[in-house]
């Protein structure tokens, strides 16, 4: 299981990777409207879709990432003060009380709803261009079967923990500043530290 759990890690990192194009995309486009739209008075009739497509292909493919980096929202007070395999032991729970099911579901609702997208060969009504909707509707079941599978690898990742004692080491990736800071204190290499 921990090939899989690598894997899924690198995958999940790849395409969080591949998807951040689309801040950049989406930063350019904006920034392209705003100029034509205030300074020559010509608003273009495809920034909008633009807009929502690439922050909804961002959306939709970077929560296996997210899992994969553990960077989901988590309301942690009690979860911190409890031992490692505590944790594994109530991550494991809730993995198979609600993610497990909201994410199947997401599967299939989103495959029905991107079938459906395509054979109606559906097309935005926000604008005159008419830019076609099922490639983004598309992404939404791949990105959550993704997810569902990055599930899968922190359940086992979960076992791990259950069995080691401790938390098993993610693949580095990036990491915030803050983390750097801290490890570089702590370890004295941090210059002026103790």
């Amino acid at each position: 299981m921990v090939r899989f759990e690598h894997f899924m890690d690198r995958l999940s990192q790849w395409v969080g990777h591949a998807f951040a194009w689309c801040v950049v995309i989406l930063t350019l486009g904006i920034t392209y409207e705003v100029i034509v739209r205030y300074a020559l008075n010509a608003p273009t009739t495809w920034s909008f879709d633009l807009g929502y497509m690439m922050y909804g292909a961002l959306f939709f493919m970077s929560g296996a990432y997210t899992l994969a980096r553990g960077g989901h929202v988590r309301a942690d007070i009690l979860y911190r003060l409890m031992s490692e395999p505590n944790q594994a032991r109530l991550d494991i729970l809730l993995y198979f009380l609600f993610f497990f099911p909201g994410v199947g579901a997401l599967v299939w609702a989103g495959t029905s709803h991107a079938a459906d997208s395509w054979r109606y060969g559906e097309v935005s009504v926000f604008s005159p261009t008419g830019v076609p909707l099922y490639p983004l509707k598309t992404l939404l079941p791949i990105g959550a079967a993704l997810l569902f599978l990055q599930g899968v690898a922190e359940v086992s990742r979960c076992i791990r923990c259950i069995r080691e004692g401790s938390w098993p080491r993610r693949l580095n990736d990036v990491d915030e500043l803050e983390v750097q800071i801290v490890e570089q204190f702590q370890t004295g290499k941090l210059e002026g530290a103790r």
